[in-house]
């Protein structure tokens, strides 16, 4: 985004302006934290799915717009995460029925990431919290 906007003025702006806007992108850009995270989640996500198959998507994730789809189950037990504390459906199935679920995710400590990192190290304690308190 950084970079398409600092272009976008320049096409716009031209010279001057527009350079310093480009300079300082690549600035901004040549100092931000670096990662491969998503690439490497990506690359493995793909992995996954080969080796996985097309799995279906689990009964309660499905829409139910007719009256047959509610019958046959979809939506039936579907947790609206914004309905629920800290807009989040803590324990939720997402995976597909018979695969384990993985963290194909691993940010990094640096940067956005490492805000990132913290969230998702949370939200699996919201997680454990559920489990436990189902397991009671």
């Amino acid at each position: 985004e950084i970079a398409l906007n600092a272009w976008q003025i320049q096409e716009r702006l031209g010279s001057p302006e527009g350079e310093l806007t480009l300079a300082q992108a690549i600035i901004y850009l040549a100092c931000a934290a670096k990662s491969n995270a998503v690439y490497k989640a990506f690359n493995e996500t793909k992995r996954l799915v080969s080796t996985q198959g097309s799995l279906e998507v689990p009964n309660h994730l499905r829409n139910a717009p007719s009256s047959l789809m509610r019958e046959q189950g979809f939506g039936k037990g579907y947790r609206y995460a914004h309905d629920e504390p800290e807009g989040y459906a803590a324990d939720e199935q997402y995976f597909p029925d018979g695969m384990t679920p993985t963290q194909l995710y691993q940010p990094t400590e640096r940067g956005l990431e490492g805000r990132i990192s913290e969230k998702l190290k949370h939200l699996r304690t919201l997680d454990r919290l559920a489990r436990d308190k189902a397991n009671r």
